[in-house]
């Protein structure tokens, strides 16, 4: 399957815009690989997420700036590679190297998706303010770490106090080469109280058990669980999601605690009695017992007024509270 590259121009750069024969087309260039963009610039974009009408990641990707994108002095003191063996491969400095002091037993949120790592990291803030959480972003999601809005607020606001990027996700203010060695450094070098982990966003599906990006939560588990830190699982779950097998418990959720090798703890949003009765009862069911469930409290109401995300796939935090409820959850168990 060869790269759909088109050669274009750029006509404008807020937003990004490039014309590719009579066509004007929204694009997105990751200006710390491919440097900046100007108008006039002739650039080669990816146009084959837009062409597959894709919902998540539906803009072109600028490849190279043909005209100002090709002197880059690159890290010739710099000698471990991201993307290596691709045209994108780059150097860059493993935060792997700077760990190794006494491992603090930091609390870590495994986050399912991206959409949960607002209300988490608010929710911690609120637990516990001063606290010093940070974000690892893995695999199972976008790559270039400086996509996420989220990202960009939330370290403007005080309410994250490092990114590091892992394995095959790049272009944070850390970068890792294995989940483990980010959660080892953010537990040792970096000092943070509490870690967040999971996927940039546009998580990856294909409709199948086991072919999607949920399931980077099992390698994060594991990997926070191999080094003995406290693990919380942020459960994927859904009020009114229009597919069966994400409404409710989603399935994504449920097959991570069924592959898990140890136990984690589960956290459980409080969102009345009822409500969290049958979630327990799931998520015990799903847990086939192994797993400790964990009642969070949550502030719907508080989170709402923040200014943070409140969308989820089109769905606001009133048509779907128990998406943002999990995470809310999860955030407070860590901030404890």
């Amino acid at each position: 399957m060869m790269l759909k590259l088109r050669r274009g121009t750029v006509v404008a750069v807020a937003p990004l815009t490039v014309e590719i024969g009579a066509e004007r087309r929204r694009a997105w260039a990751d200006v710390g690989l491919v440097g900046p963009i100007e108008v006039g610039d002739e650039v080669i974009v990816n146009t084959e997420a837009v062409d597959l009408r894709l919902g998540s990641g539906g803009f072109d990707v600028v490849h190279a700036n043909l005209t100002r994108g090709l002197e880059a002095p690159g890290g010739s003191k710099v000698h471990v590679m991201k993307l290596n063996y691709t045209s994108l491969q780059h150097p860059i400095e493993p935060v792997e190297s700077v760990s190794g002091a006494k491992r603090r037993s930091a609390p870590v949120a495994v986050l399912p998706l991206h959409g949960h790592l607002a209300p988490a990291a608010w929710a911690a803030a609120q637990a516990r303010p001063g606290i010093r959480v940070g974000y690892i972003q893995t695999s199972g999601g976008a790559l270039p770490g400086s996509l996420s809005r989220d990202v960009a607020e939330l370290r403007a606001r005080g309410l994250l106090c490092g990114h590091v990027t892992a394995a095959p996700a790049y272009g944070g203010e850390y970068e890792a080469l294995s989940t483990i060695g980010a959660l080892d450094a953010a537990a040792t070098a970096l000092g943070w109280d509490a870690i967040l982990v999971g996927p940039g966003p546009g998580i990856i599906g294909s409709d199948t058990a086991l072919g999607h990006g949920g399931l980077s939560a099992l390698d994060n588990a594991h990997a926070a669980l191999s080094l003995r830190l406290p693990t919380i699982l942020s459960p994927r779950l859904s009020s009114s999601d229009p597919r069966d097998r994400h409404r409710g418990l989603s399935h994504h959720t449920a097959t991570v605690l069924d592959l898990l090798l140890a136990p984690v703890t589960v956290a459980v949003p409080e969102v009345g009695d009822t409500v969290a009765s049958e979630l327990a009862s799931r998520l015990e069911t799903a847990s086939g017992g192994r797993h400790h469930l964990k009642f969070g409290a949550v502030d719907l109401d508080a989170y709402a007024a923040s200014g943070l995300p409140t969308t989820t796939m089109g769905r606001t935090i009133v048509e779907d509270p128990l998406f943002f409820a999990a995470p809310l959850a999860a955030g407070g168990l860590i901030g404890r």
